[in-house]
């Protein structure tokens, strides 16, 4: 989903905030009433609310801005702020999760991805949390994550409400390297586009190294 420029970082930064603010001009001309309905998003009047991986963003309903609920002045990615908008703007009314997991290759629409999501996501999950069940155990668990029996560590987790994922873990031993996998519901595109499926896998990634508390991992994607 991420735009790639030559340009200077001062003049990509200008880009993504054209582009935050060209989504939330969207955002403003959608029927956010019947938004509010379909996504059961709670109101107090001058903002909906809605948790993506067990963080409570504002959608303020005059300007429609997004913000951190509990940290309303810190500066949220762009990739986060995106994904947030294209649930409005791209779920189909009457979208329902199909209820069975596919790995990111068969997310209708985004083999082209696949190469960029391998290494960008699952390789540098599986690198970042080679050696460390523990804290991968506990950032699952900070996330609501669902014990499942696959793997060393894998769990359901939610993005939205409506969006479950399974994040499947297999630490690394003498003979085979670590490798971490994440399957998506197969019926995901009914409520995004499906290049910004690749935001939510690594989304993902970067609040399970949040939560784990490592300071040593690098994403590819960073922050954006």
């Amino acid at each position: 989903m991420r735009e790639k420029y030559a340009d200077s970082p001062e003049k990509e930064q200008d880009r993504y905030l054209a582009l935050c603010d060209a989504w939330r001009e969207k955002y403003l001309k959608l029927d956010r009433l019947e938004l509010k309905e379909r996504f059961r998003l709670e109101d107090d009047g001058e903002a909906h609310y809605i948790t993506y991986f067990n963080q409570r963003y504002r959608l303020d309903q005059r300007t429609g801005m997004i913000t951190l609920e509990e940290e309303p002045q810190r500066e949220l990615a762009f990739n986060t702020v995106m994904t947030i908008y294209h649930l409005f703007y791209y779920s189909k009314p009457g979208a329902r999760v199909a209820g069975s997991f596919v790995p990111f290759r068969e997310v209708k629409r985004a083999a082209p991805f696949d190469a960029a999501f391998k290494r960008n996501v699952l390789e540098a999950a599986a690198r970042a949390f080679d050696g460390r069940l523990e804290e991968l155990r506990r950032a699952c668990e900070a996330l609501g994550g669902q014990r499942l029996k696959q793997g060393d560590a894998g769990y359901r987790i939610y993005a939205f409400d409506c969006m479950p994922l399974e994040f499947i873990f297999w630490d690394g031993d003498e003979e085979f390297p670590a490798q971490a996998n994440i399957l998506f519901d197969a019926d995901i595109t009914d409520f995004l586009h499906e290049e910004t499926v690749v935001c939510v896998g690594d989304e993902l990634f970067r609040r399970l190294v949040e939560e784990s508390g490592l300071t040593d991992v690098k994403r590819p994607f960073g922050d954006r």
